[in-house]
């Protein structure tokens, strides 16, 4: 009996083999570079199994056909001589050079950065051939770097003008008409806390004390759905952009500026339509009862995270007198957050403290800073106020039984648990799992509570970050293993993210018709979340990779300065090729192991560590090494170190 086609996705390396990755399947399948069939990184390809799994070996399989290539346009840098040229992509795992004739290169000179149309695909040991449809720019010239993944992912990063002029129409004031159906809340003391530099605000807060000492926690959302409504232009351009993506210094937004930071961003001082959810929460964390309704709003105060950690700490006498009269209400901010954190943690929250990097521009756009991103306690009252309304929006819609987009993260794969025993195992840590093979968060949590603060914090903390699965946007409620939640969905930022506004538009519908909703429209909205969902986690995944590929970028253009620097690192991971290492800043570099002297080194997998053949000098995850940068290059983003000894 023939078995069933085998289809997925191929993920070529730069040495020429690769993995399919079949869709529901944790175990990708590994194609040595014989059995690739020419298929290039992001092919749909059908193939057949010729090798099962073993205890150390991937299963492997061999491409029989290639469905669907991925792309048929590709960036890169291109390369003259007298009568062709080649262009190299960007994608180092694409696979090919693509092979110019002198009549197919238009305009572009030599070291150009190009958009290339795919004219024939790579077959038979043969070159793929292609034409310049663009000249993007030299490839130092100021933010050609970054239009350069703009084109390579095909981002929609310019407006259409029927999207933008529907935006225009609305204006920058609300439309009294509808104030009668909405709870007025403008004369409430009402917060926005967001960064410096943000600019589209689409969550605001208000906390009180009540009689009977429980807290009283308002947050309001900018109602985005009130204005981007079902089959406009407007909600058309959102989907298909499903995210906004933050790239260093350029934002390509989901919704068009004049909504993003004008009608729809809750400024201070202006009055705004909000989708609001009040609830009342014990000193016990413990939500005994809640409300979502329409508002409409004026901000009191646009206030930073630096401001607020200032007030909390006392620390500014410019700042405590500027906001006097409502220190009161941070204090007391401060008081609920500080219970509903204690609270999560008693649930097993993981509290992945990985710091984010800061990269800081020139005027031109070239990277002259990489820090760590500082955070405050600031930061995190807002993420503990914005999970408990996502929760709360997310366990009332699943009793409704409402047609709805939950935010899941499943429990980890117990085979990805006992690959990360034996890194942690380096450490004296364990995870362990149940008799019934469950493993709950809690687990987690212990480690990273007893790391916090050590030299290996970073290190394991990543390790187990890449043990997690990755969240994704599903139609049915299957829970969020990282916030040890049972319900979980993104209600909070509709502003930048697609499906915080498809649930906006299930919940308005829901208040307007006194939550009745007949079987009719809760199944055709059944299915459009189905395939919403899909939709948000697949712009999702690649905003995710546009924005690690943009800080690859500029972390490499920053330490192209810095070669024969010395700095001191972390051994982050060690792999059969080299030992990368992380630096204070957040860069991460590679040492080869060929630059580690004369000796052979041996990698040993289980334990994740590289012994020296004669030396018996061992290096592995969390160990201090000193480095200096050998090289460093934002074309290929990549970064080299060399052990200092």
């Amino acid at each position: 009996m023939e078995k069933e086609r085998i289809i997925g996705t191929y993920r070529k390396n730069q040495k020429g083999f690769g993995f399919v990755k079949i869709e529901d399947q944790e175990e990708e399948i590994y194609i040595s570079k014989e059995n690739c069939k020419n298929a290039l990184n992001g092919d749909t390809v059908e193939i057949k199994i010729i090798a099962e799994k073993e205890e150390n070996k991937k299963q492997e399989g061999k491409i029989t056909k290639i469905i669907r290539h991925e792309k048929d346009t590709i960036v890169g840098t291109f390369q003259k001589s007298r009568n062709f040229g080649f262009v190299v992509p960007d994608d180092k795992n694409f696979g090919t050079d693509i092979f110019i004739s002198k009549a197919n290169w238009g305009k572009a000179r030599d070291k150009h950065k190009v958009l290339v149309k795919i004219l024939k695909y790579p077959e038979k040991g043969k070159n793929a051939e292609g034409q310049i449809i663009e000249v993007l720019g030299g490839v130092n010239q100021a933010g050609v770097d970054m239009l350069s993944l703009i084109k390579e992912y095909e981002l929609p990063y310019k407006f259409p003008e029927e999207v933008v002029n529907e935006a225009k129409a609305f204006g920058d004031k609300i439309d009294i008409s509808d104030l009668k159906n909405r709870k007025d809340l403008r004369k409430d003391i009402i917060f926005t806390i967001d960064g410096e530099d943000a600019k589209d605000l689409d969550d605001a807060i208000h906390v009180e004390k009540l009689p009977n000492g429980n807290y009283k926690l308002d947050v309001h959302i900018a109602d985005v759905s009130h204005y981007v409504r079902e089959k406009t232009e407007l909600d058309k351009e959102a989907y298909l952009r499903g995210t906004s993506i933050y790239m260093l210094g350029r934002v390509i937004p989901m919704l068009p500026r004049e909504l993003s930071n004008g009608i729809c961003s809750l400024n201070a001082g202006e009055e705004r339509f909000t989708l609001s959810c009040s609830m009342e929460i014990t000193p016990k964390a413990k939500v005994v009862s809640s409300d979502i309704y329409k508002g409409v709003i004026r901000v009191t105060e646009r206030m930073s995270y630096t401001d607020v950690q200032k007030i909390l700490d006392r620390s500014d006498e410019e700042v405590l007198k500027k906001y006097n009269k409502y220190i009161s209400h941070f204090d007391l901010m401060a008081e609920l957050a500080n219970i509903l954190k204690e609270k999560r943690k008693e649930n097993g929250y993981l509290n992945l403290e990985i710091p984010e990097s800061k990269i800081t521009l020139d005027q031109n756009g070239y990277a002259i800073n990489v820090e760590k991103y500082q955070t405050y306690f600031a930061n995190e009252i807002i993420e503990q106020f914005m999970l408990i309304a996502n929760e709360t929006v997310a366990e009332k819609f699943y009793w409704l039984q409402a047609p709805f987009i939950y935010r899941n993260h499943e429990a980890p794969d117990l085979d990805k648990i006992k690959e990360l025993n034996k890194t942690l195992f380096n450490f004296g840590y364990k995870i362990k799992v149940s008799k019934e093979d469950i493993v709950y968060p809690n687990e987690f949590a212990k480690i990273l509570e007893d790391v916090k603060g050590k030299d290996e914090e970073k290190v394991v903390s990543n390790i187990i970050l890449r043990t997690l699965r990755v969240a994704k946007y599903e139609a049915e409620n299957k829970g969020h293993f990282g916030i040890a939640s049972k319900y979980y969905c993104h209600f909070t930022s509709p502003i930048r993210r697609y499906p915080d506004l498809f649930i906006h538009r299930i919940i308005s519908k829901y208040l307007e018709n006194d939550y009745l909703e007949n079987d009719f429209w809760i199944k055709k909205y059944e299915k459009r979340a189905e395939k919403r969902a899909e939709n948000c986690s697949e712009r999702e995944r690649v905003a995710t990779k546009v924005e690690r590929e943009a800080e690859d970028i500029k972390k490499a253009e920053y330490m192209e300065n810095k070669i024969g620097e010395e700095y001191e690192g972390i051994i982050s991971s060690v792999t059969n090729f080299g030992i990368f290492v992380e630096l204070d800043n957040t860069v991460e570099g590679l040492i080869r192991y060929e630059q580690l002297g004369d000796e052979y080194f041996i990698y040993n997998e289980e334990r994740k560590e590289a012994i020296g053949e004669n030396s018996h000098k061992i290096y592995k995850i969390g160990d201090k090494v000193k480095i200096r940068v050998a090289e460093a290059n934002k074309l290929l983003r990549r970064i080299d170190f060399e052990l200092v000894e």
